[in-house]
């Protein structure tokens, strides 16, 4: 990794001065420290964002997350339309058309439909008023810079990128929209989940005291692959199957797991200094991805935070968050416990019928996020959470490398890090060779008996020289 003196302060300092962006710390993120601002007001949650002026939106990345943010996006309130749509292919582009109009009844124009690898620039250029980024994370970095670049806002999927050199590049896009006035929304879906927002807000106005340490856990079944076929290139191959490749997804501790792992940066208020990690592939049949990461995160103040996660099928799953404090626990979600295990606080769901609390919410998640986007947009508020999933991305691609490499990773090695994975740009489907070039890191140094011997030969010599000096 290459060295220079960037830390996230000076970053953001430096990158302000010279109109490039850093990021503006939101209000839960301000240091390592363990300070937290005072929470004031309980948190307001609206069903639909207000009614105004139509907002016209653009999908880029139109596979079934875009499908899926499209009809998100149109129920988060009135005078919303999707214009534009772009992807690499064209059987996302006409399945997502196809969609928006059987399911919601509006028909994007066939000449706002684009295909290829510019697609997204041809999605800029229209008249849209916002562009929801669901490509693989790869491309994150950079359609988030040219759509603020294009005074476009924004909504993004998470993660925020693959790589140190891409986190850098959307925390600047973030200063850059807030020096313009543009929203940026993300999916971290916790941070829009009532259960979780409320729970985040009983924590920070210290029910559990202050925090020492707690476990974060994605452990699922295998996700989807696609297997290749003689009709596809090498690119067009790993774009299909893009969830399993590194350079794409980022591995599965960042392109998944950066939820639970964004739920620790936000509870915390503020990101951990180092990791140490091990994980290996085991199952996978595509791709060039780990099957399981296990991580101990540390944090300035000496707290440590386990993370786990794992994509094997018939293993014992487990898919969420814990902290511990000085005055009890939390699941995160929707229960607080004190330190002999009884409740003390739960989250007030909506009854059934019979007088039961459900564990249903009023407004999904991933609709959540769409009408606090919209309501920033038309009510003039400043909105932007690209920092917030940067900063956890980051975690998420610390802990990473430190299970590639077996040793302990940085902080400060990462925001000064110059790693950008990936095929050399541009790219297009004439791309070869990255497949067969490309192999699975394994920690640490390989079983060598020669090197067993001569180290045996070399403890032999000091005993023996040491008891001639006795």
């Amino acid at each position: 990794m290459k060295k220079s003196s960037i830390s996230r302060r000076n970053f953001l300092s430096k990158a302000a001065t010279v109109g490039v962006a850093g990021v503006v710390a939101p209000t839960i993120i301000t240091s390592c420290t363990r300070e937290r601002k005072k929470v004031v007001a309980d948190p307001v949650f609206r069903d639909q964002a207000p009614d105004g002026p139509v907002l016209k939106a653009g999908i880029i990345g139109c596979g079934g997350r875009g499908t899926g943010a499209a009809s998100n996006f149109l129920d988060a309130g009135p005078n919303l339309k999707i214009v534009a749509l772009g992807d690499v292919f064209q059987d996302r582009v006409d399945a997502c058309r196809a969609n928006i109009l059987e399911q919601r009844g509006q028909e994007v124009p066939l000449e706002n439909c684009f295909v290829g690898f510019d697609n997204w620039l041809k999605v800029l250029n229209t008249d849209v008023d916002v562009v929801i980024l669901t490509t693989p994370p790869y491309f994150h970095p950079e359609h988030l810079a040219a759509a603020i670049d294009a005074r476009k806002h924004v909504f993004m999927e998470k993660p925020a990128c693959v790589d140190p050199v891409g986190a850098r590049s959307v925390m600047a896009s973030a200063q850059k929209a807030k020096g313009l006035g543009l929203c940026i929304g993300v999916g971290t879906q916790r941070h829009h989940q009532r259960d979780y927002v409320t729970t985040w807000h009983q924590v920070a106005q210290g029910a559990i005291g202050e925090i020492t340490g707690g476990n974060v856990w994605w452990n699922t079944g295998k996700v989807w692959h696609r297997d290749p076929t003689p009709e596809w290139g090498e690119m067009e191959y790993m774009l299909r199957d893009w969830n399993n490749w590194t350079w794409l997804a980022g591995d599965h501790i960042v392109e998944q797991h950066c939820h639970n792992i964004d739920v620790m940066t936000w509870f915390t208020g503020s990101h951990p200094v180092s990791a140490v990690g091990m994980g290996y592939r085991l199952r996978r049949p595509t791709g060039d991805m780990y099957d399981f990461f296990d991580v101990d995160f540390k944090y300035e103040d000496g707290r440590h935070f386990h993370s786990q996660c794992r994509q094997i099928d018939g293993c014992a799953n487990n898919v969420s968050e814990r902290m511990v404090g000085t005055k009890g626990s939390t699941n995160c979600q929707n229960l607080i416990l004190n330190h002999s295990g009884n409740e003390i606080w739960s989250y007030p769901y909506p009854l059934d019928e019979d007088g039961q609390p459900t564990r249903r919410l009023a407004v999904p998640a991933m609709i959540q996020e769409h009408i606090d986007l919209v309501t920033a947009i038309r009510t003039g508020a400043e909105y932007n959470e690209a920092e917030s999933i940067a900063i956890s991305t980051l975690v998420a691609i610390m802990g990473r490398e430190s299970a590639y490499s077996g040793k302990e990773v940085t902080w400060e090695e990462m925001m000064n890090s110059d790693l950008s994975i990936g095929p050399t740009r541009p790219l297009d489907f004439s791309k070869v060779g990255y497949v067969k070039s490309k192999t699975v890191p394994i920690a640490g140094i390989a079983y060598d008996p020669e090197e067993e011997k001569r180290q045996a030969a070399e403890r032999a010599a000091r005993q023996k020289a040491a008891a001639s000096a006795n």
